[in-house]
């Protein structure tokens, strides 16, 4: 099983001519939103969460399709940043008919408003809680890989893939009464220092 995931968002997305160079310019992610339903859970993902992945040599896809590439940042043709609203790509696509005709237009006239981005979250790089409505959500600190950010057609969805995985394994510990017990431990514990005064 694959423990890549891809997520979409409706955001900023904008494609124009800079000269002779098409440009496209969009997030990929945005922070501190809660998602919508991803398959049992929703997903918040933390500013600081692609400190550590901004060096990947990541690429521009179209529809995360390695048939066509639209940027790569070991090129020089993507740029990736962050800011307050999220991770930020601009892309210096080919001038070719094809990507004119498959992203850039449909992108000007409102057909394409969608952006997307594949990626691993780094281990203990995520927090599983149930809020106070029951709902379940994934927050993530830390990813540990950027593969893709991609202008998409129709958004990807989870599938049994690792956040699912991840999932899973945090309710079965919680119905196992694990995290429970590793609270109760770490307040034991706590309590003979203080009573031993170390």
């Amino acid at each position: 099983m694959s423990d890549i995931e891809k997520r979409t968002f409706a955001c900023e997305l904008r494609a124009a001519m800079d000269g002779d160079t098409p440009k496209i310019d969009g997030y990929g992610a945005v922070f501190n939103s809660r998602s919508e339903n991803l398959g049992g859970f929703r997903e918040i993902i933390m500013p600081g969460a692609f400190d550590s992945v901004l060096d990947d040599d990541v690429r521009a896809l179209f529809n995360h399709d390695p048939n066509f590439v639209l940027g790569r940042s070991s090129a020089g043709t993507l740029e990736l940043s962050t800011d307050d609203k999220g991770l930020r790509y601009l892309i210096d696509a080919p001038n070719t008919q094809t990507i004119r005709d498959l992203v850039l237009e449909p992108m000007k006239r409102g057909d394409i408003s969608q952006s997307s981005f594949a990626f691993r979250v780094a281990r203990n790089g995520e927090e599983w809680e149930e809020d106070e409505d029951g709902v379940i959500v994934r927050t993530i600190h830390k990813m540990q890989r950027l593969f893709d950010v991609s202008p998409v057609t129709y958004p990807a969805y989870t599938d049994a893939g690792a956040a699912t995985r991840s999932l899973k394994a945090w309710q079965e510990a919680r119905e196992q009464g694990v995290l429970k017990q590793a609270i109760s431990q770490r307040q034991a514990r706590e309590r003979l220092l203080d009573l031993i005064g170390a």
